[in-house]
Formats: structure tokens, C-alpha cells, sequence
């Protein structure tokens, strides 16, 4: 099942009337009306609402938010309710309340509270969507369920310290292979007794927080409980959603490059992926990107819904800027050139109380029409209309991929050496930055995809190489692929073990490198690497070919001269090994020259402030979306024949093409 297809991309967004008289809906619906707003998430927040005791429902307000919706020809993609406890779940069993990585039971309060293992809360859960599924499954606004929200966090009381013990006892089956798999001859840790073991944390194997721990294995199958835990509360619901509603698409809003979940653990069990795009207010373009990409990664290319951004300004950060005339239109339009198929924001209108009201919101709190916010919306709103369904079910025909996996992120940053100042997203991101660039269109997947449609397979800091993952980036490059991976690949296996052989491990072969020892600097402390003409900080592994060519060299220190970027003829194709961590020039001109190799290159990869993109609809039509991410005009030729669907406007190969400061073109 895909996500629902309609006449057009769902424009719209989180809506709460409950927070608001029923006077003002009249208003909102008109001022929805005249920004093109056509869906509607609703009842994200709405459990206390909907059951105010134990054996009260009252779903009078759904009711007619729902029946409004329909008459106003609106869509509704209905939320269970069920990510914020209603206070008297909490009172009556306390056990639903989470406890933290200190050991302290909470009390009431917040959202995200609830102990995923507690029985009380699965069984009230799923109450609440079967009643849901039950009444509203028929209703002519449904457009898609929408599980819980952005689901995080994790629970260290006693249900979950056993139901980790259960998971561990599926996982590893004897105590002697989970003994051997965390490697507990270390310290005296050899446990007897599945009882023995606890959940890591501040008062058992961690300190200096989560991320400090001095038996990464452990730590390392509580975030997999934790992301399986979760996941299984989600299916919970959809279970029960399901046996009234068989037909409904049901997802549930991911957060991007989010650390705490394995996104790949839930993507089989999604009927399409929705996420909520906040990038960090220095990011550059291309951070989004990469999240979009890996949205789409996560249904084998199938496109994904934008479920929520901000038309103005988030509340949640110490400092919250404006964005800028023109950046929600630019950033809208990046959703839909990687793979977005509906186009939402958090919020309709602004609440009143509480830590969001000063959220942006398509309606402030005044509720005019005649604000700058609201008119880039209404204008936006227009233009997707204009664009109609072309985009629709539109997938990316990528060449390129980028792996990106939670497992060696999660293992990289736990553990003791050879820096902690290496940040896996950082790493994957800067790759994925230098194929942007240079025009080539990237596929962002996990470690197990087919990998057999690619061309170049970039694999930075793939610490944990898995299953027949060598093999297969093995047969890349002997068809004549381009395999690249990085310093601290390679290093250890699935249980978190370094491996005992030849550092990178599995990837050695392809690399045609042994790699002995590596040096770790602090990052004021650089690293010249002449032959690129750039600098290089953090981890310099220190190599020795075995077969590899060298490419650049490290410029100082007492292994001056030793390969700092080599390549290895691995059959008809290369293996490329960058030992350490190039600036962005640097890795720009070594992921150029591959994709230039495989002539990967796009038409306007001199123009770093123009990012593009191709979708190609399920018809065959080819779309190009060109994107000026500079306040100045960007001046392009325009290489083929094409018509801008945004404006209607027909370009010949080789005219001018002129993109506005922050401006779109969608060229078919």
C-alpha cells in the first residue's frame, strides 16, 4: 500500500479547533479556502479530549471536525491521539509514567510519556484507535491515519528492563552467545542469569550520559530494544486500525536524521513515510536534502509526505529567526523536487497557551488574511494546484547512492576511541553535499539494498559492515562501478566486536589498503593534504597499499608522504579509500572526479548555489526542478527543450534560463 493518491500534492496541515470556540472555525475554513488548503491532520493531541475518565468517550468535537472538513471539501489525514497521556491514565496506573536514564520515575507531565513496555498504556492505546477505526474508517474526509506523533525517547523502569531481557533472549537465544556477542570476559561481566543484566544506564554501565558507555554491545542492543519496543506500540494500533479499516493508508511522522530510532527497522511496516522537517537554523540546504532523500530511501524509492514545517518560525530553539520572503516557497518546492507528495505545516492557526504559541502558524492569532505569512502561503497554495498530479507517484532515477546506516552511527558514537568528536551525520553529510553539488541525483538506502542499479556507492564511515554487504559492494565495482568508504570503516562487526583481521575489515579487498594505526587530533589541529590542496582534521588513518594507488598524501607529521585519499582497479570498477576527514573542498574534488568518471556530472554543477533535482512521473514524464538557493539571480542555459510548469513559459536548448533570488523552476 502507498500513500493515498489524489487529484493533486495534499496541501494543508496540523489543525486544532479543539483549542479554539467553534465561532472561529468558520473563519478558519474560509481563510483555508482562499490559501488552496485542502488537508487537514487533526486529533494529533486529542486523547484527553476524546476519553476524559476511564470509561468515557466522547467523540462529539471529532465529530464535527469531521463533518466540517467533508462539507467544506477538505481531506483528513486523522491522528490516533494517543502520543500525550490524558492525565487520569498517568493517576490510575502510575506505571505508564516513564522512567528516566537516572532511575527517576516521572510524574505526570510533558509529552512523549509514556513507557512503551506498560501494558496499561498498549491496552488503553489500542482502545482508542480501535474506537477511532471503528467510527471514523467509512467517514468521507479520511484521506490517511496517522499513528501516535514523532515517536522518541525511551523508558529504562522494570517492565522494560524485562521486556529488554525477553528481547535479548529472541535476539541472542543462549546466554553463552550474548556473552560472547558483548564480549563480557571483559570486567568480570559474564553473566548467568538472564535476571543479571539491566538496562545501561546512569546507574549501571554508563557515565557522562547515554553516550558513554563501557560495554557498547549492550548499549547497543538497548537502542535496537528501544526502536523495536516503540515500533511495536505503533503496530499495536495500526493492528487494530486495520481490522475495521483494511484499506487506509497508515503512517506515522518520522524526524529525519533522528539518532535515537533505526528508521529502516519501521519502514517495512509503514504504508508510506511521512517526516517533520526542522532543520537546524545554520544548515546549509543540502541537510534538509539529505533528509528527504532518506525519507525516500526508506520505501525503495516511493515518494513520502512532508507532514509538517513551519510557514514562519519554530518556539522551540533559544533564538527562533523568521524565514526570510521567498525560503518557504524554496524549501517547499526542495520537499517536492526530492520525493514529497503532500506539502504540510505545523501550524494552521496559532494556539493561544502553552510552549507553542508562539509556533508559526498559517493563521495567527488575529486570524487575518492580510499578513505576509499567510499570503506566501495562499500564493504557494496556488501554485500547487497549477501543478496538479504531474508530480504524483514521480520517483528519482538515481544513479548514485549513499549509505546511511543506523547501526554504524549508533556504535560510532559510543564508543571509547579514536575520537568522540567524530559525528557519523556529519560525516555521510559532507559526501552527500559534494554529489549535490556536482549535479548527481542520490539515492539515500540502508546497508541492505539492491545495489545492483548504481553506478557509485558512497559508504562513508561505515563502521559496521553487515551480512554480505562486502560482497556485494564487491560486485559494484567488478561490473565497473565506484565504491568510496572512508576512516572508520570497516571496523566491527554486527555485535559491535572489532573484527580480527586487517583493518577495513571486509572492505579491504575492494580497498586494496591495510590500515595499522591511526592517529586522533584534537580540531584545531590540521592536516595539509597537498595534492588537493585542502586540510583534513580529527581521525588520519595511517595507510599502507596493498594494491591501492595513491591519490593525495598527508602533508606533516611522521607519516608525511602516506596515502591520505588512494584508489584500488578492483575488476572493471575501483574501490576509493579517504582515510581521514577531509574539508569540504576536499571531499568535493574527490567525489567529483568519480562521478565524472561515470559521467554522473549534472548540467549545472558550476553553479553551487543551484541545487537540482529529477523526479520522473509514473507516465514517464521527466521533471527537473532547478532551485536558487542565493538572494542573487542565478543565470543558467538551458540544456534541452523544456517548459517551466510554474510558470508556463518554454525555454529552447541553449537560451538563457534565469532563476529569480530563491527561485523554482519545474522544468518537463
Amino acid at each position: 500500500m502507498t500513500a493515498p493518491r489524489t487529484p493533486k500534492i495534499p496541501y494543508g496541515g496540523d489543525y486544532n479547533p479543539e483549542q479554539w470556540p467553534e465561532d472561529v472555525w468558520d473563519d478558519d475554513h474560509r481563510l483555508f479556502a482562499r490559501a488552496g488548503i485542502d488537508t487537514l491532520t487533526v486529533g494529533v493531541f486529542t486523547w484527553s479530549l476524546t476519553q476524559p475518565a476511564p470509561a468515557t468517550y466522547d467523540f462529539t468535537v471529532l465529530d464535527r471536525v469531521l463533518d466540517r472538513a467533508a462539507a467544506e471539501g477538505r481531506r483528513v489525514c486523522l491522528a490516533t491521539g494517543t502520543a500525550a497521556l490524558p492525565p487520569w491514565l498517568a493517576k490510575r496506573h502510575p506505571e505508564v509514567n516513564r522512567t528516566d536514564f537516572e532511575g527517576r520515575r516521572h510524574r505526570y507531565g510533558q509529552r512523549h510519556n509514556f513507557c512503551p513496555s506498560s501494558p496499561a498504556y498498549r491496552r488503553h492505546a489500542r482502545d482508542m484507535a480501535r474506537r477511532l477505526a471503528e467510527r471514523y474508517a467509512q467517514h468521507p474526509a479520511l484521506l490517511a491515519w496517522h499513528i501516535n506523533n514523532e515517536y522518541g525517547g525511551a523508558c529504562y523502569c522494570d517492565l522494560c528492563a524485562e521486556a529488554f531481557r525477553e528481547w535479548l533472549r529472541d535476539r541472542h537465544g543462549t546466554l553463552d552467545a550474548l556473552n560472547d556477542a558483548w564480549w563480557t570476559t571483559f570486567w568480570s561481566h559474564r553473566y548467568t542469569d538472564w535476571d543479571q543484566i539491566e538496562p545501561p544506564s546512569a546507574l549501571t554501565e554508563h557515565w557522562r550520559g547515554p553516550d558513554h558507555t563501557a560495554f557498547q554491545g549492550i548499549t547497543l542492543d538497548w537502542f535496537r530494544f528501544t526502536t523495536d519496543a516503540l515500533l511495536g506500540c505503533f503496530l499495536a494500533e495500526k493492528e487494530v486500525i486495520r481490522a475495521h479499516d483494511p484499506d487506509t493508508p497508515v503512517t506515522t511522522n518520522f524526524m529525519g536524521t533522528f539518532r535515537p530510532l533505526d528508521y529502516h527497522r519501521w519502514a517495512p511496516h509503514l504504508d508510506f513515510a511521512s517526516w517533520d522537517s526542522y532543520p537546524p537554523l545554520d544548515a546549509p540546504p543540502t541537510r534538509p536534502a539529505l533528509a528527504h532523500d532518506l525519507m525516500r530511501g526508506l520505501k525503495d524509492g516511493a515518494p513520502f509526505w512532508l507532514m509538517e514545517q513551519t510557514p514562519s518560525t519554530t518556539a522551540c530553539r533559544d533564538v527562533n529567526p523568521l524565514r526570510r520572503p521567498g525560503e518557504l516557497r524554496l524549501a517547499t518546492f526542495q520537499a517536492i523536487a526530492h520525493g514529497a507528495d503532500a506539502a504540510l505545516y505545523f501550524q494552521m492557526r496559532a494556539s493561544r497557551g502553552a510552549c507553542e504559541k508562539y509556533h508559526g502558524a498559517v493563521i495567527g492569532h488575529a486570524g487575518r488574511d492580510d499578513t505576509r505569512v499567510f499570503r506566501e502561503v495562499a500564493d504557494l497554495g496556488a501554485e500547487v494546484e497549477r501543478l496538479g498530479a504531474v508530480t504524483l507517484g514521480a520517483r528519482t532515477p538515481a544513479r548514485t547512492a549513499l549509505l546511511f546506516d543506523w547501526d554504524s552511527w549508533w556504535a560510532l558514537e559510543i564508543s571509547d576511541g579514536p575520537s568522540r568528536l567524530v559525528k557519523y551525520p556529519d560525516v555521510v553529510h559532507a559526501y552527500y553535499r559534494a554529489a549535490r553539488a556536482a549535479g548527481a541525483d542520490v539515492d539515500v538506502v540502508p546497508q541492505t539494498a539492491d545495489l545492483t542499479s548504481y553506478d557509485v556507492v558512497l559508504a562513508p564511515a561505515l563502521y559496521m559492515v553487515k551480512g554480505d554487504l562486502a560482497t556485494r559492494l564487491e560486485a559494484v565495482a567488478r561490473r565497473g562501478g565506484t565504491v568510496l568508504t572512508t576512516f572508520l570503516s570497516g571496523r566491527v562487526d554486527e555485535h559491535d566486536r572489532a573484527v580480527p583481521t586487517d583493518v577495513p575489515g571486509p572492505l579491504a579487498p575492494l580497498m586494496g589498503v591495510r590500515v595499522d594505526e591511526w592517529d586522533a587530533r584534537p580540531p584545531e589541529f590540521t592536516q595539509i593534504v597537498p595534492e588537493l590542496g585542502t586540510e583534513a582534521r580529527l581521525v588520519f588513518d595511517i595507510v599502507l597499499p596493498r594494491g591501492a594507488e595513491t591519490v593525495a598524501t598527508y602533508g606533516t607529521d611522521f607519516y608525511a608522504g602516506t596515502p591520505a585519499v588512494t584508489r584500488n582497479r578492483f575488476g572493471d570498477g575501483e574501490g576509493w579509500y579517504v582515510a581521514t576527514a577531509l574539508d569540504q573542498p576536499g571531499v568535493d574534488q574527490v567525489v567529483h572526479r568519480i562521478l565524472a568518471r561515470h559521467d554522473l556530472l549534472g548540467p549545472y554543477a558550476g553553479h553551487p548555489a543551484v541545487e537540482t533535482a529529477t523526479r520522473v512521473a509514473p507516465d514517464g514524464t521527466r521533471l527537473l526542478f532547478l532551485l536558487n538557493h542565493a538572494p542573487e539571480p542565478a543565470h543558467l542555459t538551458a540544456h534541452a527543450i523544456a517548459t517551466d510548469l510554474l510558470t508556463g513559459k518554454r525555454v529552447d536548448q541553449g537560451e538563457p534560463l534565469v532563476l529569480d533570488p530563491l527561485g523554482v523552476a519545474v522544468l518537463q
